[in-house]
């Protein structure tokens, strides 16, 4: 009996892989606000994204299964123990209103003990979760 292996990583297209690269590459060096990326991504098809703080690592998802997992930047600083919902709040607003960059962002929220975020681009939503499985969802408006 012949079994398909439906947890395959399927391979994405060329191009969908270049802006996930730019995508993390902007991030990374703040060249590019989070409307900005959730804009490419979601005019190149992505549905959702997650950030894996401690591994430094970004996987990006289309909806047809097809992914790509990229290096990001590591976290300087160390994480917090217990995860605060208050602390990962807290970088939220102050990068929305531009007071912080995108690598104090990350610093600020592993200091607050969340170890990754899932974004969903399709759900317009942000979770951010620590070690435990504690979370803090933060919903965003739609990106045109």
């Amino acid at each position: 009996m012949t079994t398909t292996n439906r947890n395959a990583v399927r391979p994405m297209a060329a191009g969908a892989v270049a802006v996930a690269e730019t995508c993390t590459a902007g991030s990374d060096g703040e060249t590019m606000s989070f409307p900005e990326v959730v804009g490419a991504l979601m005019a190149a098809g992505f549905e959702r994204y997650h950030a894996d703080l401690v591994r430094a690592e970004k996987i990006y998802f289309q909806p047809d299964g097809a992914s790509h997992l990229t290096p990001a930047a590591p976290v300087d600083g160390g994480f917090g123990a217990a995860f605060e919902a208050a602390g990962v709040e807290a970088a939220v607003r102050a990068i929305q209103a531009n007071r912080i960059g995108y690598r104090r962002f990350c610093e600020d929220i592993a200091g607050a003990g969340c170890v990754g975020y899932h974004v969903s681009l399709a759900g317009g939503r942000a979770v951010y979760y620590g070690r435990s499985g504690e979370s803090w969802v933060e919903p965003f408006p739609p990106v045109r």
